[in-house]
């Protein structure tokens, strides 16, 4: 809050100060030393943000300005034209905040959560040179916790203060104080005790996200009493840490017969497929688990993912019999997914194709994909959210900045909204295979406006418009 109350405060002085043709200096000296307090404890409290760098030069004109005003015209020129181009930096500086505030999970329960890196010793990584070099599975659980649990907060992003220039097209810059957010997970608290054992969701992110864009959702989901692991797939996923604390990038090697790049993707699928495969192979093994030793229920597990990562999902359901529930959340099948005959319930949860533009390839294959199903299956799109409303990039934006982009690309139901909507319809779907009970995923969706879908099975879809 002290943030906003100082740009806001600082912005709105310099306005006023552009407009007028002359400040009364006390009144200016006086405003502008009360700014520059907030500033100092705003450091002392929160620690310094290279965002607040035009803040500071903007009071300091402002100070200039005010001592200053009877001095030759040239110089008040030029103190007007520096305070006019601050105003302009100050607003792009801010286009990303710098500590996104997350929501806070919904559910009933507080979040636990920690993070697992193993060495798979059987498979070669494939996006390395050096032969002796391993697959690394990188796993966070998020899970629920005793209420009113308490303790240290685990850290948003994998590689914080050691990041590339650039992650996922974003400056790192901007990700310098990522330490100080929220991330709603309690580091290695104890699993509730309200069941003997949980059921497991096993969540693949998008193509070249890190899990931990997806804290939010995440997070919340856990809070509803679920054991959720979040798999990083490395030299993909856009930073995660390995095993032995390498940092590992994106490696992408694109062929030139294949300009569509599907071979390439079909390809990462299956890799990503084997990842998702070594962790179900690793449940059983206790010592691997911390808290969640022996309390996960190896009979009910499900597989999700956003974007490349529902395709994920949907591929490790179709061979694994171990998955008993698929969700896809927006994601484009590749390879042969779409012909796949799936025999478990099956959920597609879409952004509003309207501000998306899903592409031809999703279009036909998700049709197709539904077309095959031998068991229950769902789709809802939910209008105003584009592929992004559910991750946390929204929320890295400022809100003026998020309301232009909103404008620009949709996603004008914002990212909170979204995700409570997601999480609503997902946890009501994985209530049959994964608790036994049956959940209404209709009245789940009917709590929000203009989400249309409902049933699916083979060819028949039943439609609801809000």
């Amino acid at each position: 809050m002290i943030d906003f109350l100082l740009v806001g405060g600082t912005v709105l002085f310099s306005l006023a100060s552009l407009v007028s043709r002359r400040s009364r200096a006390p009144r200016a000296i006086g405003m502008l030393s009360l700014l520059a307090a907030g500033c100092l404890l705003q450091v002392l409290l929160e620690g310094w943000y290279w965002q607040f760098t035009p803040v500071y030069l903007l009071i300091l004109l402002g100070l200039l300005r005010a001592v200053l005003q009877d001095g030759p015209r040239w110089r008040m020129v030029a103190a007007r034209t520096g305070q006019a181009g601050a105003v302009c930096a100050l607003g792009m500086s801010w286009v990303f905040l710098p500590v996104p505030d997350l929501p806070a999970p919904s559910g009933p329960y507080a979040v636990g959560t920690e993070v697992f890196r193993w060495v798979d010793a059987t498979r070669p990584e494939p996006a390395t040179d050096a032969p002796q070099d391993r697959r690394n599975i990188i796993v966070q659980a998020w899970y629920p916790a005793p209420r009113g649990a308490v303790g240290e907060h685990a850290v948003y992003l994998d590689g914080l203060g050691h990041l590339p220039r650039f992650v996922s097209g974003v400056p790192s810059m901007v990700m310098t104080r990522y330490d100080r957010i929220n991330t709603h997970g309690l580091l290695a608290a104890p699993l509730s005790d309200d069941r003997a054992k949980w059921p497991v969701v096993l969540f693949s992110p998008g193509y070249g996200a890190s899990r931990s864009f997806y804290t939010s959702l995440l997070s919340d989901l856990a809070s509803r009493g679920f054991v959720v692991l979040a798999i990083d797939h490395p030299f993909e996923a856009a930073v995660t840490t390995l095993a032995d604390g390498y940092i590992a990038t994106p490696v992408e090697r694109f062929a030139a017969n294949d300009p569509y790049r599907l071979a390439y993707m079909s390809e990462h699928l299956d890799i990503r497929t084997a990842d998702m495969d070594a962790v179900l192979d690793q449940l059983a093994r206790k010592e691997r688990w911390g808290a969640l030793s022996g309390r996960m229920d190896l009979d009910r597990i499900a597989a999700i993912g956003h974007s490349f990562g529902g395709a994920t999902a949907v591929a490790v359901m179709a061979r694994d019999s171990r998955v008993k529930a698929a969700a896809n959340i927006d994601g484009t099948l590749y390879g042969t997914l779409a012909e796949r005959h799936l025999g478990r319930p099956f959920l597609l949860v879409e952004s509003d194709h309207g501000e998306t533009g899903h592409s031809e390839m999703y279009q036909r294959g998700n049709q197709r994909l539904i077309a095959n199903l031998r068991d229950q299956g769902f789709r809802y799109q939910i209008a105003r959210a584009n592929h992004y409303s559910f991750t946390d990039a929204p929320l890295m934006f400022s809100p003026p900045a998020r309301w232009l982009l909103a404008q620009l690309v949709g996603g004008s139901r914002g990212p909170t909204e979204t995700l409570h909507a997601t999480n609503d319809i997902v946890a009501a779907f994985l209530q049959g295979p994964l608790t036994g009970r049956p959940a209404d995923i209709e009245r789940a969706a009917r709590r929000y406006q203009n989400i249309q879908g409902g049933p699916v099975q083979g060819n028949a879809m039943t439609l609801t418009r809000r």
